[in-house]
């Protein structure tokens, strides 16, 4: 990290030299796949490592985030997918699905420390984390770039608003990870409590949407703010330099964009699947993993001097998997809630973002429904999803006969 404006010299490799190198990296790790996981021991059988281009790689079958829990039902606990024992991983997390993570063991495995540099984050700085450390890979995600970097950790994770509160005022964090819609709760919060926040002046945020509106807000009090695209499989997977013209790919994963449902590359700027292949894991060496996020490859390099590929952003899913403040929501989990309740004949989670913050509602079709009833629902959501739901009830055969199990009606500006 020799210069200040980079995090270090990857980030300027020409396009022709990464390539190179990036798929020597490859054939390394299909080698490893192959010889150390059953699931790539199968899905590589006919790959020769030594041979891999961009072309052998597109042949390479999609393993998608919504086969993960088919796959680790059928081969507990990571459907063949680790190269390591399970005792010889790090940590090993249950995300919404359930989807099992593991993270292995050497330091900033999930690789955000290149995103925290981008943001403007250096040793010394004091970060506040509102990502979950609870049973979910959010916190540690985050926390282990931020520490690579240098910097101390507040591992205070989301809620427990008025404890955070004292947390700003004691410890004066300058900088700050999470969601933009939490940072801004606390802001306001503080606000109203008269607590001087002027301390802090940078954030790292993820897990939603950051409309221009919300940045000019944060911006307005002194508060410089980045972004980081990451998955609890992969990690960081793109993250948004000063620039600010798209988000460009890590420099530790390969990313293609997918026609939906297949394993074909589309042409560049046409609208996608997220596919990544993760470079850096000896633990989880995910090849071709679809996230089921929409986006599109720009074209060009961004003017700040990083010269890898850069993409839009997230556009959507390509699935009805969401995300609500940071926390994959599955359709099955919706029919989950609904199976457990006699009384529903029919469900729909719908997803919202009045005052640019995400809310969820799951309307169900119910002949006589009661106070009680939408408690029962709304604790078996919050249970089930690991998020706060409203419940409304709806007369029987109002929903909409389109399939739709999640209804993602969130606008941006």
């Amino acid at each position: 990290m020799s210069d200040q404006h980079y995090y270090d010299e990857l980030e300027t490799r020409d396009q022709a030299q990464r390539e190179k190198e990036q798929f020597a990296q490859l054939s390394t790790q299909l080698t490893h796949a192959k010889a150390n996981a059953s699931f790539f021991t199968d899905l590589l059988k006919d790959i020769d490592p030594q041979s891999i281009n961009r072309d052998v790689l597109a042949g390479i079958a999609v393993t998608r985030k919504s086969d993960l829990v088919t796959k680790q039902r059928e081969l507990p606990p990571f459907g063949g997918m680790t190269a390591q024992g399970t005792g010889l991983i790090g940590r090993l997390f249950q995300s919404p699905g359930p989807i099992y993570d593991p993270e292995g063991r050497q330091p900033d495995y999930w690789r955000t420390a290149r995103a925290f540099h981008a943001a403007g984050f250096r040793e010394g700085d004091v970060v506040l984390n509102t990502l979950s450390y609870h049973m979910t890979p959010g916190g540690f995600i985050v926390e282990g770039g931020a520490r690579a970097l240098g910097c101390a950790v507040i591992p205070a994770g989301p809620g427990n608003t008025e404890q955070q509160l004292e947390i700003l005022r004691d410890l004066k964090p300058n900088g700050y990870c999470g969601t933009p819609s939490f940072l801004r709760i606390l802001l306001e919060k503080c606000d109203g409590a008269g607590i001087d926040t002027s301390f802090m002046n940078k954030a790292l945020v993820t897990g939603e949407a950051l409309p221009p509106s919300v940045r000019d807000w944060f911006e307005g009090r002194g508060i410089k703010v980045g972004q980081v695209y990451a998955t609890a499989d992969i990690g960081a997977i793109a993250y948004e330099s000063p620039a600010r013209e798209g988000l460009i790919v890590d420099e530790g994963v390969l990313v293609e964009i997918v026609r939906p449902g297949t394993n074909d590359p589309v042409a560049e700027g046409e609208v996608g699947e997220v596919v990544v292949t993760n470079l850096t894991s000896q633990a989880y060496p995910l090849i071709r993993f679809g996230t089921g996020d929409l986006s599109a490859v720009l074209a060009g390099e961004s003017p700040c001097g990083r010269k890898n590929m850069r993409i839009k952003g997230w556009m959507g899913r390509a699935d009805q998997t969401t995300k609500v403040k940071g926390m994959f929501v599955h359709p099955g989990q919706v029919n989950q809630v609904v199976k457990s309740f006699a009384e529903i004949q029919k469900g729909r989670l719908v997803v919202t973002n009045a005052d640019n913050r995400d809310a969820m509602t799951l309307q169900c079709e119910v002949e006589n429904g009661t106070d009680d009833l939408a408690k029962a629902i709304g604790e078996t959501v919050q249970t089930i999803c690991k998020l706060r739901g409203g419940i409304e009830f709806v007369a029987p055969g109002s929903l909409a006969n389109d399939g739709k199990v999640i209804d993602d009606i969130r606008t941006y500006e």
